[in-house]
């Protein structure tokens, strides 16, 4: 099995490992009744958990119904008073996110007195009604499905190259999206997806794949995001939408993974449509700041890899996405405003490969003309590190898993009508 496989599913399944119970403190008056699942757990589950503890879902196990629950009682309980479910990466001192999926303590201290009263069922009238998902979309049903034209066939065993797929859109007009997804046949053999919106060419799009991508074709309103390990989606914000330009195509870079046995895989592209009209929206675009020169000495536990990008234009900062491989250790997004004066906008102290998310600020921060953006991501090339592939290695820039990468990608908020540029990032190494 290839390394990169063997941890995307590591992450997938730590949540149905059963292990020692964690002690929390649990404060409930004397007397108090053990909750139960119908009228105290299900609702927080609704709420926090079964988006992907669902069937058809990146979850292992569905958490749905009391008897779906009932045997994962005790792993419920370790990972919520852990924090490791739900999953979620950021320092809630540095500031807050409108996507924080992270539990309240009282939720927390109500699973736990649940699961050390013998977690009860409770009155089945008690239960609230389920959550209603389209079946396969975390976005709702979409307006707009694209596929891939022809399916591709992943091997049961070895490496397969990155490959690039385009897919037409045939769009007349401009279209203006509200909410994107991409969905793989089978999510265990894609480990990552990058889209990348570009010019048609006016002829057809050729069906089958490529080992590179045609960079002769010019690149449109940045890309429609990406499928990595650990990623949900969501609609974007009320009266915030992207444009994707009549005509264009998009291009899919794919990164399969053999799981020893064939698969066919024929992505899909869900696309919500706005329902305003493009005078009333402001446009989301997004960008990336990468550092590819660095070189990570063997056995270092805590090497720094710096990268930056300046603003030429006023804008809002709306979204932070840290990007890097099996030795990422953590990452810091900071603003640098033209007075000097610097914020921290995002810090993931305890990165996890398996669990890349794409924090949303609460409030966007507005980056006057020359603010800089700047990002420092730290890596552990130590045998401390149990996912290190390879401590002795010095470790460069690859797209494999076993090599590295630093992408500080972000996303803006831009006014109708905005035609915000950056000037080229820049990185420095340690």
């Amino acid at each position: 099995m290839r390394l990169a496989r063997s941890i995307s599913l590591a992450g997938v399944v730590a949540f149905g490992v059963v292990g020692a119970l964690l002690w929390s403190p649990v404060t409930r008056a004397a007397g108090a009744p053990t909750p139960t699942f119908t009228k105290d757990v299900a609702p927080i589950l609704y709420k926090n958990c079964v988006e992907c503890h669902r069937p058809t879902a990146m979850a292992p196990m569905p958490l749905l119904s009391y008897d779906e629950v009932r045997p994962w009682a005790r792993a419920v309980k370790q990972k919520v008073v852990a924090r490791q479910m739900p999953p979620w990466g950021a320092d809630p001192a540095v500031a807050k996110y409108s996507n924080d999926v992270s539990l309240k303590q009282a939720d927390i201290d109500t699973i736990v007195a649940w699961v050390d009263g013998g977690a009860p069922q409770g009155n089945a009238a008690d239960l609230p009604k389920a959550p209603e998902f389209a079946d396969g979309w975390s976005i709702g049903k979409p307006d707009v499905v694209l596929r891939m034209q022809q399916p591709f066939a992943v091997p049961a065993d070895g490496t397969v190259p990155y490959t690039y797929v385009t897919i037409p859109t045939n769009f007349a007009t401009d279209v203006w999206i509200r909410g994107v997804e991409l969905k793989p046949t089978d999510r265990r053999v894609v480990h990552h997806i990058i889209s990348y919106v570009v010019e048609g060419n006016g002829q057809p799009a050729d069906p089958k794949p490529s080992l590179t991508r045609d960079l002769t074709r010019k690149e449109l309103a940045g890309g429609l995001g990406g499928l990595v390990p650990g990623r949900l989606y969501g609609l974007y914000e009320d009266g915030v939408a992207r444009k994707i330009p009549a005509g264009a195509d998009i291009i899919l870079q794919m990164h399969y993974t053999t799981v020893g046995q064939p698969v066919v895989d024929q992505t899909e592209i869900g696309l919500v449509l706005s329902k305003e009209p493009p005078s009333k929206i402001r446009q989301e675009a997004g960008g990336a700041i990468p550092n590819t020169t660095f070189a990570i000495p063997p056995g270092d536990p805590n090497y720094a890899v710096t990268g930056q990008q300046k603003l030429d234009r006023d804008t809002y900062l709306s979204s932070l996405y840290p990007h890097m491989h099996v030795r990422g250790k953590d990452a810091t997004y900071t603003i640098v405003y033209p007075d000097g004066r610097e914020e921290v906008v995002l810090r993931v102290p305890k990165y996890d490969f398996n669990w890349q998310l794409n924090y949303k600020l609460a409030e966007p921060k507005f980056m006057p003309k020359g603010s800089i953006l700047k990002v420092v991501m730290h890596y552990d090339n130590s045998t401390g590190n149990r996912f290190n592939p390879d401590p002795t290695a010095t470790v460069r820039w690859g797209d494999q898993t076993w090599e590295e990468m630093m992408l500080g990608y972000y996303g803006t908020i831009e006014l109708p009508g905005s035609t915000a540029t950056r000037t080229r990032p820049s990185g420095a190494k340690r």
